[in-house]
C-alpha cells in the first residue's frame, strides 16, 4: 500500500477523537471503512499505532512518532502558497503549564509523568482564558488548557496554536430534594425561579452565553450569586438547597447533589490545548494532547449522568 495524505488524516482523526468510530464520523466515513483503513495503515508500518481500550484508543509510543510526522506533512501541505512560519525552537527544560477551571488537568499531568518522567512541570491555575492567551503571547507560559464556546471560538496571535480536546454539553447541579429530582432531564425554563451560583467572567464568553440561553428560554434568572472557589464548597451549598448551578458534564456529585442534562442542550463548552508554537516540539505537543484526551475519557467513564445523556443523543 502506498501511503497517501488521506491515510495521514485518518490517523490524526482517530488520535484527535480517541475513537475509531468518532474519527470516522469526523471524516464522513463508516466505522467499518475506518477500521479497514487503520488496519491497512498499521500493516504498512509493521506494528500497531494505537492501543485499544474499552473506552477508546491511545497512540502507542511508536504511534506518537508517526502522528508527529503525519501532522507535519499535513501542515506543510496546508501551508503551500503561504508564507513559511518560523521554525520551532528547542523545547523548554521546564514546561510551564496553566489551566482554567477544568477537571482534565490532574489526569493529564499524571499521564505526562508516566510518559515523560524527565519532563519538569510548573503548573499554575489561570481562570480567564483571555489571561491565558496573553501569558502565552508574552512568553510567560508554554502551554495551557483553556476554554471557549461554539460561536465564540478562541482567537489568538499566529505564534499561538490550539487544538480542541473536547466539546462537551453543560449540565446543571440540583439539590437532592429539588422539585425536579425525578425528571431525567430539565429545561432551563424549569429553573427560572431558582437561585443560581454563577462563576465570573472567564474571558471567553461566560456568563454571557448563559444569559443568552436564559433569554432564549424566555426568562431572566431570579437571583444570581457569583462564586469562584472550591468545587466541593459549591456542591455543599447546592446540597444545602441554596441554589443550582451550571456544571461540567463530568462533575462527580457529592451526596445531596444531582447532576442532570438540559433538554435541547442549550449550553456547550469547548476545552482546548493551547501552546506557544516556539515552545513545544511536535512530539511534546502530541503527547500533551493525547494525555489530555485520555484524561477526559476517564472522566466521562465515571459520570453515569453523562453516559445516560450520550445514549439518548
Amino acid at each position: 500500500m502506498d501511503l497517501e495524505l488521506r491515510h495521514l488524516r485518518v490517523l490524526c482523526a482517530i488520535a484527535d477523537t480517541g475513537s475509531v468510530s468518532q474519527g470516522a464520523a469526523l471524516l464522513g466515513y463508516s466505522q467499518p471503512t475506518m477500521s479497514t483503513q487503520l488496519r491497512r495503515i498499521e500493516q504498512h508500518f509493521g506494528e500497531p499505532l494505537f492501543e485499544r481500550h474499552t473506552r477508546g484508543v491511545e497512540p502507542t509510543r511508536y504511534g506518537v512518532g508517526v502522528l508527529v510526522q503525519a501532522r507535519d506533512v499535513l501542515a506543510r501541505v496546508d501551508a503551500i502558497g503561504r508564507r513559511p512560519a518560523e521554525e520551532a525552537a528547542d523545547p523548554c527544560r521546564i514546561l510551564r503549564l496553566a489551566s482554567t477551571n477544568s477537571p482534565v488537568l490532574p489526569g493529564m499531568v499524571a499521564r505526562l509523568r508516566t510518559r515523560m518522567p524527565d519532563l519538569a512541570l510548573k503548573v499554575s491555575s489561570v481562570y480567564a482564558t483571555s489571561d491565558i492567551v496573553e501569558l502565552l503571547e508574552q512568553g510567560e507560559l508554554d502551554v495551557a488548557i483553556a476554554a471557549d464556546y461554539p460561536g465564540l471560538e478562541l482567537r489568538h496571535p499566529a505564534g499561538v496554536v490550539h487544538r480542541c480536546i473536547v466539546t462537551e454539553p453543560s449540565f446543571v447541579a440540583l439539590p437532592l430534594n429539588h422539585r425536579l429530582r425525578h425528571r431525567p432531564e430539565v429545561t432551563l425554563a424549569d429553573l427560572a425561579d431558582d437561585a443560581w451560583f454563577m462563576t465570573p467572567d472567564d474571558g471567553a464568553g461566560w456568563p454571557g452565553v448563559f444569559y443568552t440561553a436564559c433569554q432564549e428560554a424566555g426568562f431572566t434568572p431570579a437571583a444570581v450569586h457569583e462564586f469562584l472557589g472550591d468545587r466541593l464548597l459549591l456542591q455543599s451549598m447546592i446540597a444545602d438547597g441554596l441554589g443550582v448551578s451550571v456544571v461540567q458534564a463530568t462533575l462527580r456529585p457529592i451526596h445531596g447533589v444531582l447532576v442532570k442534562a438540559l433538554v435541547g442542550t442549550p449550553l456547550w463548552c469547548r476545552y482546548l490545548l493551547v501552546w506557544r508554537r516556539e515552545s513545544l516540539t511536535g512530539e511534546l505537543a502530541e503527547t500533551l494532547f493525547s494525555s489530555a484526551t485520555a484524561s477526559y475519557r476517564d472522566l466521562i467513564s465515571h459520570a453515569p449522568h453523562f453516559a445516560a445523556w450520550a445514549t439518548q443523543t
